[in-house]
């Protein structure tokens, strides 16, 4: 299932959510490009920042944790978060206003980090611990549990095998997250070497999103789908 686009306009122009989208294009093409391998060992998170136990990687927690929502692993990594925040991220903006957004959508992606990190150290070795977690999509994850709440009955356009279908955002966002539910049980039983997909972080986004999407969107006001 590959979404294209929602079925409900915005009332006010989704200026957060365009300046996301342009740091995270941004620290890609000017700080992530040149050097790929650098860029990730200095700002991206590792685990074992928290605990002080990393061996010439990382900077200081507090610091790796915001930095790296904001940076990728791929042109693929990017374009595909880039492409949900898109879609989703406009809608809860105009719900939430703008700083309550940003607001939201740190704390969302900080949640997701968290809840990461406990997994890896209860669950993970001590070289899981040195691991760079990095994306935006712990703090998108956030996004998508609020829209789930906000606008349930919207229509997303979506991908299926060859066929476009509008299908409702509960049963997509729904689908989405029971395949992050069991990836990350499965990835707790067979752990990809080297790393993989930190699906619990989406997890802890998405939790995240769903408990605290109306201490920051009003539940009047709701723009209606486009017929």
């Amino acid at each position: 299932m590959f979404p294209l686009r929602d079925n409900v306009p915005t009332r006010t122009k989704p200026v957060v959510t365009i300046a996301l989208i342009a740091i995270n294009v941004a620290v890609w093409l000017f700080y992530q490009l040149p050097d790929l391998e650098g860029s990730v060992n200095q700002l991206a998170f590792h685990p074992c920042e928290v605990n002080d136990s990393c061996t010439q990687v990382g900077e200081d927690w507090w610091l790796t944790s915001l930095t790296s929502m904001f940076m990728h692993g791929s042109w693929l990594h990017l374009g595909g978060n880039m492409l949900f925040l898109w879609i989703f991220g406009n809608n809860v903006e105009d719900r939430m206003g703008r700083v309550k957004f940003i607001a939201f959508y740190l704390l969302g992606g900080f949640a997701a980090t968290a809840l990461q990190t406990w997994v890896t150290f209860n669950w993970g070795s001590s070289s899981d611990t040195l691991v760079p977690n990095l994306g935006a999509s712990g703090a998108i994850s956030a996004v998508l549990g609020g829209y789930t709440l906000l606008y349930p009955t919207a229509g997303v356009l979506t991908i299926v095998v060859y066929f476009l279908v509008e299908v409702p955002a509960f049963l997509f966002l729904g689908v989405w997250i029971f395949f992050q539910l069991w990836q990350g049980g499965f990835s707790l039983l067979h752990p990809e070497a080297g790393g993989g997909v930190a699906f619990f972080a989406h997890i802890g986004g998405f939790a995240f999103g769903l408990a605290t999407v109306y201490l920051f969107a009003s539940r009047g006001q709701r723009a209606r789908p486009a017929s």
